[in-house]
């Protein structure tokens, strides 16, 4: 068996999960619109509705971020990246893709999961485009 099979056996062994990986905002502006691409926002629905989000971010709070994630990785399964933020990205998105990571990884892989640099705060300070919808719909097409 090869040393670095070897050294994943022992970390998945041992409980270490894969390395969690953050986006700049500019990286992510770069893909966002790729339908291979999903951003996940887990900030609450008010901070959300005042302050806006990136347009085409699927909505998922995380504090029902954990009855939520069976259903969010079937509906991310198709997906090759999935990129999640609140807003500062120090605490609750890190958390919300620690465990989507830990999901995908103790079923066998699935997308690359990022956490964006900054939060949406970050990207609103860039100038980043926002949308301020209540409308999916609606929103996709500001991608487009």
């Amino acid at each position: 068996m090869a040393a670095t099979a070897m050294a994943a056996l022992a970390a998945a062994a041992a409980g270490a999960s894969p390395q969690l990986r953050f986006m700049s905002a500019a990286q992510l502006l770069a893909l966002r619109g790729s339908p291979d691409v999903a951003i996940i926002d887990v900030r609450d629905e008010d901070e959300r509705a005042y302050d806006g989000h990136i347009a085409g971010s699927l909505h998922c709070e995380s504090h029902s971020f954990q009855d939520d994630l069976p259903r969010l990785l079937q509906d991310l399964s198709r997906h090759k990246t999935v990129v999640f933020h609140c807003a500062l990205s120090q605490v609750r998105g890190p958390k919300c893709a620690k465990a989507f990571l830990h999901s995908i990884s103790s079923s066998g892989g699935g997308p690359e999961v990022f956490v964006l640099e900054r939060g949406f705060n970050g990207w609103a300070q860039y100038g980043h485009p926002q949308c301020s919808c209540k409308e999916l719909k609606r929103c996709i097409a500001l991608l487009e």
